[in-house]
């Protein structure tokens, strides 16, 4: 068995070092099963260190120049060499035992992909609410969250990966579209939840309740139109850091 791990990063030379050593560690739960895994990292355009310090740490660098998370996660996808994906994003920590709940999953035969719950860094009650609020979302309605999923490689290819028209909620949509599959070939998608993982607060720290929740109202009326919309989902693209 071989597993592609692939971190799309967006000028995150701050928190990649910390997240490639914890995404190392992390693998061992591979290793111990003498499966071997590579990581890649999607550099989506960074105007800082980024890809070098990913490069220091033993990563393989990929360039996707237009600056989108579902492009970036695609490019690091269409790299891959493994029988399966694992999306992490680069200001998320996994353990070592979420992963090897992962590879247990993958031993099955049953599962055709997968998330889990969160936890966010540090005490916050917003970050508790927004937190609670997605993990009983996510376990109710087997939706993926987008800092962690983890996927057969042939269905990721088989449902055309992550969408291109959408620069958030991609990982909603593509929740959807392997469902869909997973009951074609009498598979599932589940949502881990015994070792959620670590994942930054900074956009509860960087945009107040206010912005959060107006652009939630936004996409829910909008019926998607906003989530095709780069400046209208700026909390993802604005830079801020």
């Amino acid at each position: 068995m071989r597993i592609s791990v692939i971190i799309p990063a967006f000028n995150e030379e701050r928190l990649i070092g910390e997240t490639l050593r914890e995404v190392g560690a992390a693998r061992a739960a591979f290793s111990r099963r003498a499966w071997s895994s590579e990581l890649i990292v999607c550099d989506n355009n960074s105007t800082d260190r980024t890809a070098e310090l990913a490069r220091a740490a033993g990563a393989r660098v990929v360039f996707e120049p237009v600056n989108q998370i579902a492009r970036a996660r695609n490019c690091g996808a269409a790299a891959a060499t493994g029988d399966w994906l694992v999306f992490i994003d680069a200001d998320s920590h996994p353990s070592a035992e979420l992963l090897a709940e992962v590879a247990e999953r993958i031993e099955s035969g049953r599962c055709l992909a997968g998330g889990c719950t969160v936890r966010v860094e540090g005490v916050n009650w917003v970050g508790t609410l927004i937190t609670r609020l997605w993990n009983g979302i996510s376990r109710a309605g087997c939706l993926m969250a987008g800092s962690f999923i983890f996927c057969e490689a042939n269905a990721f290819r088989d449902v055309g990966g992550f969408s291109n028209e959408l620069f958030a909620g991609e990982e909603i949509e593509l929740s959807q579209r392997l469902k869909q599959l997973a009951r074609a070939r009498k598979k599932r998608v589940v949502i881990l939840h015994r070792h959620p993982l670590l994942t930054s607060a900074r956009k509860i720290h960087l945009y107040t309740p206010r912005e959060h929740l107006r652009f939630v109202m936004k996409a829910v009326l909008s019926h998607k139109r906003i989530l095709g919309s780069r400046d209208e989902c700026h909390t993802w693209y604005d830079g801020r850091r």
